[in-house]
Order: C-alpha cells, then sequence, then structure tokens
C-alpha cells in the first residue's frame, strides 16, 4: 500500500529537494510541486514528492487516524526500507 503521509521539513536544499521526518524515519523528498516551503512546514508525501502543505494539527490529526487504522507502522516500514 503507498499512502500520502503527512512529513516534517527539517532542511531544504537549493535545488529543490528537502529532508523530512517521518516518524522518526528521516528521508530526502521533492518539494518542486509547492509554490512555498519551509523549514518547521508540514507537508503530504506521495512516493517521494510533497504534494502540499497542511497544518501541524491537520497533519497529527491524520497521524492519529492512520496509526488507529493500523496502517502507520507498514507505511513507515515500508518508507524506512527505501531510504535505506
Amino acid at each position: 500500500m503507498c499512502l500520502a503521509i503527512p512529513a516534517l521539513v527539517t532542511d531544504l536544499s537549493d535545488d529543490g529537494m528537502a529532508v523530512v521526518s517521518l516518524g522518526g524515519v528521516t528521508k530526502t523528498i521533492s518539494v518542486a510541486l509547492l509554490d512555498e516551503v519551509s523549514a518547521g512546514d508540514y507537508v503530504l508525501v506521495h512516493v517521494g514528492y510533497a504534494l502540499h502543505k497542511v497544518s501541524e494539527e491537520e497533519a497529527q490529526r491524520t497521524l492519529a487516524l492512520m496509526a488507529e487504522g493500523g496502517l502507520l507502522d507498514s507505511e513507515l516500514a515500508e518508507i524506512g526500507e527505501a531510504a535505506s
């Protein structure tokens, strides 16, 4: 399964790439689809691309719903395997 998942932007580079934190997993993604993004923003990530910004509240609510539905651990494991 491949769901979009909220992630915290921790670092940006000038080439349209960013480092995000997803539940303890660090991954480099593209933010080229977004007009503006800053470190500290939450973005919705799908297959290595940030699709849009979300508020911290929306990110936490989405992560909680995914965890409650049993989806979060499998998604993070899949992302962690791809990132290593």
